[in-house]
């Protein structure tokens, strides 16, 4: 029998079949894949062949080849990735400026595994009921920053019910992951979206002006509009993993237009004289926070565990 994986929790992975009908499923041997060093072998939006055991029960004992997917350090193992979902057609960056506040820093690193793995990123500004007039200052910047580069942004209110049909539309028939710190706003969207489903959402702390966490493990849903969307436990910091750095700059797009210009093919745009890239942001054609965001990844230790970091 074919399904797909909306939920997994390690040992059990909740399996949905072409009739609908969810399986709670284990792992039938190894299911490493080749060249992914990952903490779980099966992931939310993977397609998977498995065998019915007990009623609503089964054992999955074959993995479909990925098309995509989007993977971000382990929190505890420096070395090992942790895929967040597979086989996904967008993934929607949650951005909000203040309650909590995002960084340019966190967007870049989420933007780029997106671009790694041919996946459409789409930047949602959610909380616009929230912001004061030095806010619009900074959301223009924000808008200003991806619109030029080409990237699809929409600023909606959950609360306010603000441009909640723009992004429903957006997500009509394609598999989107949420992806964003907690409490900005995924699980209630979903919420907002579909009033069959009830996902738990949490306060901002008041101490902290961060987002408690109320998701726990990837899961995904079916909308009744015809969308399925990956709702992602809030991620405070965001590693890369398994990105070549001699490579990273073609990940950024605005980047990737001038490269041709650098005298070295080797330029790593760090200091190497007569590069293209570092005079496209002394000259405004890369912004300063793009490419404070590429020589941070660029100068990332391969041991670093980003337990505490907000990129």
């Amino acid at each position: 029998m074919r399904g797909r994986v909306t939920k997994s929790t390690g040992a059990i992975n909740l399996v949905r079949n072409e009739n609908s009908e969810i399986y709670a499923c284990t792992v039938k041997g190894n299911f490493r894949v080749k060249g992914i060093r990952s903490t779980n072998p099966v992931a939310v939006g993977d397609w998977v062949e498995f065998e019915e055991r007990d009623e609503n029960e089964g054992v999955i004992k074959r993995l479909e080849k990925r098309d995509n997917y989007i993977i971000r350090k382990s929190i505890n193992l420096s070395k090992r990735g942790h895929i967040l979902a597979s086989n996904i057609d967008q993934v929607l960056v949650f951005v909000t400026l203040k309650d909590p506040e995002t960084t340019f820093g966190f967007v870049d690193r989420v933007i780029i595994s997106a671009e790694a793995y041919h996946i459409k990123p789409v930047l949602v500004f959610n909380k616009a009921d929230l912001l004061g007039e030095d806010d619009r200052e900074l959301l223009e910047k924000w808008l200003k920053t991806y619109t030029a580069i080409g990237y699809e942004c929409i600023q909606i209110s959950v609360t306010e019910n603000v441009n909640l049909d723009l992004i429903q539309e957006n997500m009509k028939g394609k598999t989107s992951m949420l992806a964003g710190h907690s409490g900005t706003g995924k699980s209630s969207l979903v919420n907002a979206l579909d009033s069959e489903l009830s996902l738990s959402t949490g306060k901002i702390s008041d101490h902290h002006r961060q987002g408690k966490h109320t998701t726990t493990f990837a899961e995904m849903h079916h909308l009744s509009f015809g969308a399925d969307i990956v709702d992602t436990p809030g991620i405070r910091g965001f590693g890369i993993i398994d990105i070549d750095k001699k490579v990273l700059s073609h990940y950024f797009l605005e980047m990737r237009a001038v490269l041709e210009g650098c005298k070295f093919n080797d330029c790593q745009h760090v200091n190497e004289p007569h590069c293209a890239v570092m005079e496209a942001a002394k000259g405004g054609l890369v912004a300063q926070s793009r490419y404070k965001s590429y020589l941070s990844m660029l100068d990332e230790d391969d041991e670093q565990t980003f337990r505490t970091t907000n990129y």
